[in-house]
């Protein structure tokens, strides 16, 4: 299929599709083989070589999505980010990443990068500056997350990129918090995009996988690490996330839709102390969400007045769930400090301005009506158990 001039929906539900030349099936026919033929066939296929007929056709989509000519799936978005980072950083190399980043990606540098002989550095903001700031002759990559996890701060796209190609070095992304419905980075110059496609390609808090969408250079590069890593994904997983993806522009326009309502109710409420979503015009970094994204995302987070206990208010929602993941089409709560941002040291944490009794928020794609109703029950519920006096 021609993708050019598709539209996202479009993309979503046919680029990649595995026709049914058999029975003409309407859905991709699903092949669970581990073993194909070897002789007289143009691809050797083999699962870990992430080249079976559903993974080609998903990676594929994948790309498609992200403006790529190439893309590999993984196991999850801690294999693929990984493996991105590792295919471009040897011993002796040096990395430069965000000040804010997904927990996990944070531990995989500061607990595993030093017995690589891989060195790095944090910036001190978010200002392409900070970047530039950090570079060192062995500066190999620079590393970016935007919106960020759990603050939702924004950075550059562009102006880093710009600095990446300036000094010949490999600039990176973590695209999950916009998906490619809202953020297509290499639109504005980025070079290796990254997914935990559990999230928002997944969409149904039933799928975990991870996503890396790139050049074919740079995915033939990123190949050869990840088959010797060995982190590939199922087919029965990779048909269920291409039957996922289909619906992913829509559920996410909901999500934006409805995450843009929730953070002005919250902003207006007297029991909150803070909010933070790339949406609201009084966040700092509203006028670039606007010129680098098409939506500003179904996450948020927000702090409580301090006379509420945070934990206590999770415990008392009743439809909104505390779960420790993110986008589904179910609205989701957690603390950071408890589960995405559990293995920073509480000292990184507060650098970050990450605080325990923040909460991230996930929006699905319930009734807005019915979310305030619920965080007004939670409020006033844990206003009586704490007897608290506004």
């Amino acid at each position: 299929m021609d993708n050019k001039g598709k539209g996202l929906n479009t993309i979503c539900t046919h680029v990649g599709e595995l026709e049914d030349t058999k029975y003409k099936g309407a859905v991709s026919p699903l092949y669970m083989s581990t073993s194909y033929a070897f002789d007289d066939v143009d691809v050797k296929r083999y699962p870990r070589y992430f080249n079976t007929p559903n993974q080609d056709g998903l990676c594929k989509k994948i790309a498609a999505l992200e403006h790529a000519e190439s893309a590999l799936i993984f196991g999850s978005g801690m294999a693929a980010v990984s493996t991105a980072l590792l295919a471009f950083l040897r011993a002796g190399d040096h990395i430069v990443l965000q000040q804010t980043l997904y927990g996990g990606t944070y531990n995989l540098v500061t607990e595993e990068f030093d017995k690589y002989g891989i060195s790095y550095s944090f910036t001190k903001g978010w200002e392409p500056k900070d970047f530039e700031n950090e570079i060192r002759e062995n500066t190999k990559v620079l590393y970016i997350e935007t919106p960020s996890n759990p603050l939702l701060t924004i950075t550059d796209i562009e102006g880093v990129a710009a600095i990446a190609k300036k000094h010949g070095i490999v600039s990176m992304i973590d695209n999950t918090f916009a998906s490619p419905v809202n953020q297509n980075p290499i639109d504005f110059g980025i070079d290796v995009v990254i997914h935990s496609a559990t999230k928002y390609m997944g969409g149904h808090s039933d799928i975990c996988a991870g996503a890396v969408a790139s050049t074919k250079e740079h995915m033939h590069r990123i190949f050869h690490l990840a088959k010797n890593f060995g982190g590939s994904l199922s087919d029965y997983t990779v048909w269920l996330l291409e039957r996922s993806i289909k619906t992913m522009g829509l559920r996410v326009r909901a999500q934006n839709e409805n995450a843009l309502a929730m953070a002005r109710y919250l902003d207006s409420h007297a029991d909150i102390d803070a909010v933070y979503y790339p949406g609201l015009t009084i966040h700092k970094d509203h006028e670039l969400a606007k010129r680098q994204m098409k939506g500003f995302g179904g996450m948020l987070s927000f702090e409580l007045k301090p006379y509420l206990d945070a934990s206590l208010f999770q415990k008392s929602l009743k439809m909104i769930k505390s779960s420790m993941s993110l986008a589904g089409v179910e609205s989701t709560v957690l603390s950071p400090t408890q589960t995405s941002h559990a293995l920073m040291s509480a000292e990184v944490r507060a650098e970050q301005g990450i605080k325990d009794g923040l909460i991230r928020f996930s929006v699905g794609i319930e009734e807005p009506e019915d979310l305030i109703a619920d965080i007004e029950y939670a409020i006033k519920k844990v206003k009586k158990e704490t007897k608290t006096t506004v």
